[in-house]
């Protein structure tokens, strides 16, 4: 009863904090104090509560490096007129009537060469969501079709961290899970682009009222040398390289372009990187390209480590296993995905993280899966349209509080514009519910039949 009343108490707090506009990492601590004196009432050392905590807690400092990363490949991207120059050639390409399409399918393509939502958030995202700013798309809407696109590749790259690690927990194979992912998702999918499409009808770039194409030109030099860092990070991915040296190889060609091409001191790009970019200049173009920097992701971090402080108190105490009895009475299929999406929002809301709601929902429903003779590539592929796309839709989970960080957007005004997102587990939900009704029906016909 009282992981229940911390459970709800906890999630109280987490909302409330989102609906408040509070900073959620209080709210998260607040929380992980809650569940270490249920420990503590629970009989357990405070020294075993601290091991656990921070054995969750340093798990994630490989995870910070890639925040460093983002932090300061946004801003020396717009130091190095990078950001400017995709947003200017995007303008001179693109169908002002079709940007919020674009801006989802150029996601999806990106994601999926990087294998990371994060890269492409930072990346082309930050562009594309300037574009929209300033021509007067409805920025909730463009955040939520860039989000949507960036996880596209988190979920079925072969490059992605996410995909793989589905595969070593399910011991399945990684391209026999992505060629699942594909049928499982096409009809979301196509589903999202005609949303987009229409949407981007009604929500048009309006470059007729805005000069921004005319500001670029006037404050940076744009040719095909301002493209370089876009193009070093999608050929590196190309060659399967980490992204992480991609990133960092990218940064280092912005920052050499920065000093030559833009003009700027090295102590001056070097001080955009670690503060974040400022555009001195008036107009509209000045509001809009600023921000970065690896002090930037420090909210973020906070929220990391102590997220994950608290999933490894969970599992080291072990709480959430009274879960696992309530998932053994799933039977038919579709209950058993059911109950899969519920236990990828709890692990996702509570362990704020997507990597922990993939490892505990697996670990979770593995005999679940068994017990109900389910192989464990439907586990996989079930995972994959769960724990991984529902996470970046928890306002506080850091799939969520990253990109709308770097993009400089709310937390949650993007959420139902992420269609791709939540359209994979509703579809596949009623597709196994009506495999179930059909198998049902079928059943009975034969049952009736007076020939048995």
């Amino acid at each position: 009863m009282g992981i229940i009343i911390t459970l709800a108490v906890s999630f109280f707090l987490l909302v409330f904090s989102i609906y408040k506009e509070i900073f959620i990492g209080y709210a998260l601590i607040v929380c992980f104090l809650l569940f270490v004196l249920l420990a503590l009432k629970r009989g357990f050392a405070i020294k075993n509560i601290l091991k656990s905590s921070y054995g969750g807690g340093k798990k994630v400092f490989l995870v910070l490096r890639i925040f460093l990363l983002i932090g300061a490949i946004t801003a020396s991207w717009m130091a190095s007129g990078t950001v400017t120059g995709i947003v200017y050639y995007g303008i001179q390409l693109m169908h002002p009537r079709f940007f919020i399409l674009y801006a989802f399918l150029i996601c999806v393509f990106v994601s999926f060469l990087l294998g990371t939502s994060f890269g492409t958030v930072s990346t082309v995202g930050v562009a594309l969501i300037v574009m929209a700013k300033g021509g007067g798309v409805n920025v909730n809407l463009a955040a939520g079709a860039i989000i949507a696109g960036a996880y596209f590749g988190d979920r079925s790259s072969p490059m992605s961290s996410s995909a793989n690690l589905v595969a070593t927990l399910t011991e399945t194979q990684l391209y026999r899970n992505i060629k699942n992912m594909f049928k499982t998702a096409a009809i979301p999918f196509s589903i999202a682009v005609i949303l987009y499409g229409l949407l981007s009808i009604h929500q048009p770039l309006n470059l007729v009222e805005s000069n921004m194409d005319r500001e670029i030109i006037n404050t940076f030099i744009v040719d095909w040398r301002t493209l370089l860092p876009a193009v070093v990070i999608l050929i590196l991915a190309t060659l399967r390289l980490d992204v992480k040296l991609s990133m960092l190889l990218s940064i280092i060609t912005a920052t050499i372009l920065a000093v030559v091409l833009q003009q700027y001191k090295i102590n001056e790009v070097l001080g955009y990187i670690i503060f974040g970019f400022r555009l001195d200049t008036a107009g509209s173009l000045g509001e809009i390209i600023n921000g970065g920097g690896i002090l930037s992701m420090g909210k973020a971090a906070i929220i990391v480590f102590v997220s994950s402080s608290l999933s490894g108190l969970l599992d080291g105490t072990g709480m959430l296993k009274g879960l696992e009895g309530v998932f053994s009475k799933a039977k038919p299929r579709f209950h058993l995905f059911f109950f899969t999406c519920i236990t990828a929002l709890i692990t996702a809301a509570f362990g704020c993280n997507q990597t922990i709601s993939i490892v505990l929902t697996t670990h979770l429903l593995k005999n679940s899966y068994r017990e109900n003779h389910v192989d464990q590539y439907q586990q996989a592929v079930d995972i994959e349209n769960t724990s991984v796309v529902l996470a970046p839709l928890i306002p506080w989970n850091i799939a969520s509080f990253v990109p709308t960080t770097t993009l400089m957007v709310s937390s949650t005004a993007f959420i139902p514009y992420a269609f791709y997102l939540y359209l994979i587990p509703i579809f596949n939900f009623l597709y196994l519910r009506s495999k179930e009704v059909d198998l049902n029906q079928t059943t009975s016909r034969v049952w009736k039949s007076p020939n048995n």
